[in-house]
């Protein structure tokens, strides 16, 4: 059964319009039907990735067993004052 546009704007969610050169439309174009997909399907996958490879390193980390136990025995460790830092935070902040 077909959807109608208000239902595909439904279930898809969000417009988005992208401004790009001839050429990398092109090769867009080529690389979606390469792959059998759409061209918003490309897109989005694409985009998705490159996003989620972008933030994994702020988000998240690995660590083999031993670094593990090493991060945390640094984490318990009782706090040790440090006057540089005490004197960076005590700054107003150019906000």
């Amino acid at each position: 059964m077909a959807r109608t546009t208000e239902e595909t704007q439904r279930v898809k969610g969000q417009r988005l319009s992208l401004r790009v050169e001839d050429r990398d439309r092109e090769l867009f174009d080529r690389a979606a039907d390469a792959n059998r997909e759409t061209l918003t399907q490309f897109l989005v996958a694409g985009g998705r990735e490159r996003a989620e490879r972008l933030l994994a390193d702020r988000t998240r980390f690995q660590l083999s067993p031993d670094a593990w136990e090493e991060l945390v025995a640094i984490m318990d460790r009782e706090a040790r004052p440090n006057p540089k830092l005490a004197k960076l935070f005590s700054r107003p902040s150019n906000a």
